[in-house]
């Protein structure tokens, strides 16, 4: 229940998003800026330039978040949430500020997987938190706003080597990292928790060896789920295609159309980002007003996101044209925030308050391994000049996903308890 005055206000709820929105942008921007600066770094700390190395600095963070985001959502069902932000945003702020200070490759790598470790912590919590406050109207909408602070992050995170060469790679680290640790000090004074029940409260001081039992129990509950199964399913077969745009539709562009890669990175990068922008602002507000009229109307806003991304897919892998390709890439964005937006609020439909931390930890391990899969396999289809055909097989996958989830998924109300 809601504990306190400013909470029970129409306005709070929307001030938390706001609140969280300015996390998830400093979440990405932190953890990406590093991939950008990979030649100022080098001119002072050599082995950065090694690509193996490299490879090994960007694995260990993806590793480890994958693996703690689990233990993350666990921790998110039984702590108070506003700490655990505080202390995830706080952590790794003073590692990308730390970071600054490096002077060896060992220095950076293993900042970098304590990095993986407080940045899992941050995205469960976050979420449960935005469903608790959005127990009906307005869910999806508020779930995608902050999903959109993501992108926004993983934007403004690519500028980190234009910084780098206005002031220095240490001076970068050292502004991000500040704003961050500073940041944390007003989520201190205006972010509240919303305890689901009085009793959660006491499980703060209860025995590390109980919590660890409850914790247990709880994936047990989870994964008792058929319905969770489906879900895990759906979003780990779009995080295929999520990982693979990421890491891989710049290299196919410069490929498919013939221009150069400084053309093809802002083409890809920009029409999916500012898409995925408007998918998230189309179907958060169609997805609450549908769900009203029909307890499935989040899962079909979700279906249709996930209907618009196999042709555009198709397109994307096997298409020569740019006009063409700039019409996928953006007709992917928007169904790719179509269905970003109701991940959670599809989650709290069938997972109750308690548990729901939980489970989307596990499915943001499914969905980071799952990317990191890909991202390995497309690499060695590239090598055969087999890329595009790899962008359009995916869209099979996507339409088996989409075909369980409409098959599947049958709610009986919008906000399990």
């Amino acid at each position: 229940m809601i504990t306190s005055n400013s909470s029970q206000s129409k306005v709070y709820p929307w001030v938390v998003v706001g609140l969280l929105w300015v996390v998830a942008l400093l979440n990405y921007m932190d953890r990406q800026m590093l991939s950008t600066m990979q030649m100022s770094m080098g001119e002072t700390i050599h082995p950065i330039l090694d690509p193996v190395n490299f490879g090994r600095l960007m694995a260990v963070f993806l590793w480890i978040y994958g693996f703690m985001s689990p233990i993350s959502g666990a921790i998110a069902d039984k702590l108070n949430r506003k700490w655990l932000i505080v202390g995830s945003l706080g952590v790794w702020s003073a590692v990308t500020l730390l970071m600054g200070y490096c002077s060896t490759f060992d220095q950076i790598y293993w900042l970098r997987a304590l990095m993986g470790v407080s940045e899992a912590l941050y995205i469960p919590a976050a979420l449960s938190l935005i469903a608790d406050y959005f127990t009906g109207r307005g869910r999806s909408l508020a779930v995608g706003i902050h999903m959109t602070g993501l992108y926004m992050g993983q934007a403004l995170g690519g500028f980190g080597a234009t910084v780098a060469h206005a002031y220095s790679w240490q001076q970068t680290f050292h502004i991000f990292g500040i704003i961050g640790i500073a940041y944390a000090f007003v989520l201190i004074i205006a972010l509240r928790d919303i305890r689901r029940t009085p009793t959660e409260e006491k499980n703060t001081s209860t025995p590390i060896s109980v919590t660890l039992k409850s914790m247990i129990q709880g994936f047990g509950m989870v994964f008792s789920m058929i319905a969770f199964w489906v879900i895990l399913f759906f979003f780990a077969s779009s995080s295929l295609p999520g990982w693979a745009t990421k890491n891989w539709l710049p290299t196919l562009f410069a490929n498919s159309l013939g221009i150069s890669p400084s053309e093809a990175g802002p083409l890809a990068t920009i029409t999916i980002a500012a898409s995925s922008f408007i998918g998230v602002m189309v179907g958060g507000p169609l997805s609450d007003r549908w769900v009203r009229r029909n307890l499935r109307g989040r899962i079909y806003t979700s279906a249709i996101g996930m209907a618009m991304m196999i042709p555009a897919l198709i397109l994307i892998g096997l298409g020569h044209n740019i006009y063409a390709a700039i019409g996928a890439g953006l007709f992917f964005g928007l169904g790719y925030g179509m269905f970003d937006a109701n991940n959670m609020p599809i989650l709290c439909q069938f997972v109750p308050s308690r548990l729901r931390a939980s489970a989307y930890g596990v499915m943001n391990m499914v969905g980071v391994f799952a990317g990191a899969a890909t991202t390995s396999v497309l690499g060695s289809w590239a090598k055969d000049g087999n890329l595009g055909l790899g962008f359009a097989l995916m869209a099979g996958v996507i339409f088996v996903a989409m075909a369980l989830q409409l098959t599947l998924l049958r709610p009986s109300s919008d906000n399990k308890e």
